[in-house]
């Protein structure tokens, strides 16, 4: 049985003498006091982040009382929780040069943490990325009250010049949810990103490329079917016209979350880009595409494992890379492509209602009384859908005449 660690007393810190090696004294938590041998008194906290031992100073005892370094540590680890280093923001602090409440890439930090609950991991890193590449070099130091609009729009034109148009646009967005963070905490007085609507160039439309044309879908289904690779993939790959979901959701799609008896795949509210629950209707061919993995990844919580550890599902670029490899490149086809391609099919060839298919691809749609429809909305016509869908896709493949079906409203 571990010993358990005795919380320190403020007695014990001022008697605390000096020795000939430095002295730890433990108060649980990483959080130690270190006794140097010429009588220093100075507060750690060692830490696991990335699976790397590491430790972060909280200053000198009694300067920093034993209650104020308890609450340090007790900071670093709702920090560590949300997968977020303390010595990293400790040293964003010190390199700001400013409060702690006023410069931009402290609070644009802050903001971001408070966001993690809501978001996705792939989102929450890919936010915080694009931030500390193409943001904090230029405006991080800066007090967030003093960033007017010209400095922003300075910075978003350097990533424009670079031809990423689509990042300038995200980073805008992003940089105006943290200035009206800074306003409503009292930081800022206004949001000047507002001022630069119509600044950028424009969005380039198509980022997502995708076939449409029922005789190449017919080509790209038997290339998948001949996929030489690892059968997870494969299956993966099989799902995605199918199913047309987001490729986060089909990635990250459990076990748990399938009833195969009564057909149907419910992902929850955290997994999906609207925040809401979602129902997918399974296909008899989805049914067999899955209970044909099962006895492979059944017994564990992802139906796509990532390949190098089962706790953790499949890799983002896996079915990227798989594409790749039956010969379509990024201009051709993408893994976001099913979903357009569904769309486009199911409305112009297949004459299914526009609302069926928006509800199925889990779009904000809503009724005309402004309200979100849920999850079940439309589901018997919709399981009706996904079941021709899958039957239409089946004859592709074996080659079959492509006959609009026009479905009635």
């Amino acid at each position: 049985m571990p010993r358990r660690t005795l919380p320190l007393t403020d007695t014990e810190l001022k008697k605390a003498k000096p020795q000939e090696k430095p002295l730890k004294l433990s108060d649980g938590g990483g959080l130690y006091l270190l006794v140097t041998p010429s009588g220093g008194k100075l507060w750690y906290m060692k830490y696991i982040f990335a699976g790397k031992e590491k430790k972060i100073s909280f200053g000198a005892y009694p300067a920093v009382s034993l209650m104020d370094a308890r609450q340090r540590r007790e900071d670093a680890r709702k920090l560590l929780a949300n997968g977020i280093d303390p010595s990293q923001v400790k040293k964003a602090l010190k390199e700001a040069g400013t409060a702690e409440t006023d410069s931009f890439e402290v609070i644009a930090r802050e903001w971001h943490t408070r966001q993690l609950p809501a978001w996705s991991e792939s989102h929450a890193t890919g936010t915080l990325a694009r931030l500390e590449k193409d943001v904090f070099p230029y405006l991080g130091k800066a007090p967030i009250a003093t960033i007017k609009a010209m400095h922003v729009l300075e910075m978003l034109r350097r990533v424009e010049d670079r031809g990423a148009v689509e990042t300038a646009h995200r980073l805008k967005i992003a940089c105006g949810q943290v200035f009206r963070y800074a306003v409503a905490s009292g930081r800022a007085e206004h949001d000047p990103t507002a001022a630069l609507k119509g600044a950028l160039s424009p969005r380039t439309p198509g980022n997502h490329a995708a076939i449409t044309d029922p005789k190449e879908v017919a080509h790209l289904l038997r290339a998948i079917d001949d996929f030489p690779g690892y059968a997870v993939t494969r299956s993966a790959l099989k799902l995605a016209p199918l199913l047309f979901v987001r490729p986060g959701e089909l990635r990250q799609m459990e076990w748990a979350e399938l009833d195969l008896d009564g057909e149907q795949w419910n992902i929850p509210a955290i997994k999906m880009k609207t925040k809401h629950d979602h129902a997918v209707p399974l296909s008899k061919q989805a049914i067999v595409l899955l209970q044909d993995i099962q006895p492979l990844t059944g017994s564990g919580r992802y139906v796509f494992p990532n390949a190098r550890s089962p706790l953790r599902p499949m890799s983002e670029v896996a079915l990227l890379a798989a594409l790749r490899r039956i010969g379509y490149s990024k201009e051709e086809m993408t893994v976001h492509g099913f979903r357009a391609m569904a769309r486009t099919i199911l409305d112009e060839v297949l004459g299914f209602p526009v609302d069926h298919i928006e509800h199925q691809l889990a779009h904000a749609v809503r009724d005309s009384n402004g309200r979100a429809y849920n999850r079940t909305s439309h589901l018997p016509a919709r399981r009706s859908m996904m079941q021709q869908w899958a039957d239409y896709l089946d004859g592709l493949k074996a080659g079959a005449k492509v006959i609009p079906l026009r479905q009635a409203g």
